[in-house]
This record gives C-alpha cells, sequence and structure tokens, in this order.
C-alpha cells in the first residue's frame, strides 16, 4: 500500500527506472529513488522540473496523484488514474442515481463531522467556545435545511484567529489553503481508487467544479488543516508563505485522525472515507460512511 509523499521543492529531472521514481536533482546532489509502488502523492513546489513520459504513465498506472504548481507555488492542476476500480462502471451508475433523502443525510453528516471537528481544534486551544459549536452539530438537520455549517464557520474563524479575514492574501490563509489542495489531492486520489466519480457531488454541484464530490469529502477533514496551520503561523511568524511552510503543510497526510476506534494517517483516512461512501451509497444508507474525527487536540 502506498504510504509516502514527495515533496519536490529544487530543480530535478524525475523519471522512471526499473519500477522506481528516479529523482536527479540539478548541481550534483544525490540522486533518489523510491519505489513507485510506495509513493502515494508527488507535489511539483517548482516549475523547474522535467519528466519523462515513462514516469508519466507508471505514476497513472500506479494511481499516485501528482499536483503542479502555478507561478506562485499554488497548486492549479494535478494528475489522476482512470480505471482504478474493477467495478468503476458499476459504482458510477449507483453515484449518479443517489436518491436526494440520501443525499441529504450524506451532507448532514458530513456537516455534522465537520462542526464536531472545529470545536475540537477549539477545545485544543481551550476556548469555552467548543461547547457551544458541539451544540450546533447536533442540531444539524438532513441536508443541513438552516445552515448551521456557515453559521458555525463564522464563529469559529472569529475564534481561531485574531484579526483574521478567510480571504485575505496573507500567510494565515497561505498556511490554510495550501494544506486544503494537498488533502484535497489525496481525496480525489481516494475517489478515484475506489471507482467514485469526482465531479457528481452529494451537496457541491458546480458545472465548472470537477471535483464536487471531493470538495464535499473535504469539509470534516479542514479543521485538521487548520489547527496545524494555527501551530505553524504561532511558531514562525513572518509576513510570506515560503518553501518550508509549503513543506510542513504538506505534512499533513501524514498527520493522526480517526475513523470509528482507529487511528490512521490522513492519507489513509481519505481512502477509509471514500471506501465507506461506496458502500453507503450501495446500500442506501448514510450511518455507512464513515467520517473523520480528531483526536485530543495538541495545545497551542
Amino acid at each position: 500500500m502506498a504510504w509516502r509523499g514527495l515533496h519536490i521543492s529544487n530543480p530535478a529531472r524525475l523519471s522512471h527506472r526499473s519500477r522506481q521514481i528516479v529523482v536527479d536533482p540539478e548541481g550534483g546532489s544525490e540522486i533518489l529513488t523510491f519505489p513507485v509502488e510506495d509513493v502515494a502523492w508527488i507535489i511539483l513546489d517548482t516549475p523547474q522540473v522535467t519528466l519523462t513520459g515513462s514516469l508519466l504513465s507508471a505514476l497513472a498506472e500506479n494511481g499516485v496523484a501528482m499536483v503542479v504548481p502555478d507561478a506562485r507555488h499554488h497548486p492549479a492542476g494535478m494528475l489522476l488514474s482512470f480505471h482504478q476500480h474493477h467495478a468503476q462502471s458499476a459504482i458510477a451508475h449507483s453515484q449518479i442515481a443517489m436518491t436526494q433523502p440520501l443525499r441529504k443525510r450524506l451532507w448532514q453528516k458530513l456537516v455534522v463531522a465537520k462542526i464536531e471537528n472545529q470545536a475540537a481544534v477549539l477545545r485544543g486551544i481551550g476556548h469555552d467556545y467548543a461547547d457551544t459549536l458541539s451544540a450546533m452539530a447536533a442540531r444539524v438537520g438532513s441536508g443541513d435545511p438552516d445552515n448551521l455549517e456557515a453559521q458555525a464557520a463564522r464563529a469559529y474563524w472569529q475564534r481561531l484567529f485574531a484579526d483574521f479575514w478567510r480571504h485575505d492574501e496573507d500567510r494565515r490563509n497561505g498556511l490554510l489553503n495550501y494544506g486544503y489542495a494537498v488533502v484535497r489531492a489525496a481525496l480525489a486520489r481516494a475517489c478515484a481508487a475506489s471507482g467514485l466519480l469526482p465531479a457528481f457531488g452529494v451537496h457541491h454541484r458546480s458545472r465548472a467544479n470537477p471535483f464536487n464530490l471531493v470538495d464535499d469529502l473535504l469539509e470534516p477533514f479542514r479543521p485538521a488543516v487548520d489547527r496545524l496551520a494555527r501551530l505553524r503561523a504561532l511558531q514562525e511568524e513572518r509576513d510570506e508563505l515560503d518553501v518550508a511552510d509549503r513543506r510542513h503543510m504538506a505534512g499533513i497526510l501524514g498527520e493522526n485522525i480517526a475513523i470509528g476506534e482507529e487511528h490512521l494517517t490522513m492519507l489513509a483516512a481519505t481512502e477509509a472515507v471514500a471506501a465507506s461512501l461506496v458502500q453507503a451509497i450501495d446500500g442506501g444508507n448514510a450511518a455507512l460512511l464513515n467520517t473523520p474525527a480528531l483526536p485530543l487536540a495538541r495545545r497551542g
């Protein structure tokens, strides 16, 4: 099972040889090799990378997600494999045919998990508003008709960071956005591997978004990113996001999170959530969807 990721931040040539990913840095540094079956994701954090066609083929065959950056180092695109699941056609048909009541119950479960995880983050920093968020999570109805997700978010952001606006272009937002993009890539990979169609969501339905389902499943994972971003912002205060920040946030996939009674890495949790969604769709039962829960939060 794939378990590791590669964050490429310096100029290099990437190729494939004998089932190994070969990283040949510019400037004569040591050549590194990694078994392709061990690698779940690659982030190219520099435009100065050359890749061979055989490597791209090997990545696709092995279900490795590769994220490519724009000029500002923001994730801009993703390579995903097609046809990773033996029953992909049957799963896709079931996904598209989901009833509206099932969609609404699935969204309810995702929203509840998101708000509960936001409460866990606030509880970890000693904020007493955590209990209010937990009570709010308990009131979420099928389809979240009262839009408690948005109400919780407004209160949460006011308490997580001081003097913060979610869409400002500051370092804190940069940390958040980079972390979200990394988890989004992992979820896209997990959906494809489970035979799900990333474009067909249970709640998000934008015609312009090829990852509606991924964005649905991302919601309960977001607070894990928030917590890591907050800790990073407090540890080192500066104005601009740098390569060390991006590498740190890419490490989110190695953080622990709970699925039921089991503690998994975030990477493994994305796979577990996607697989359970297939079971929920097949069984017509939202209770079969497993959602992530933050373990006891670190203080900070």
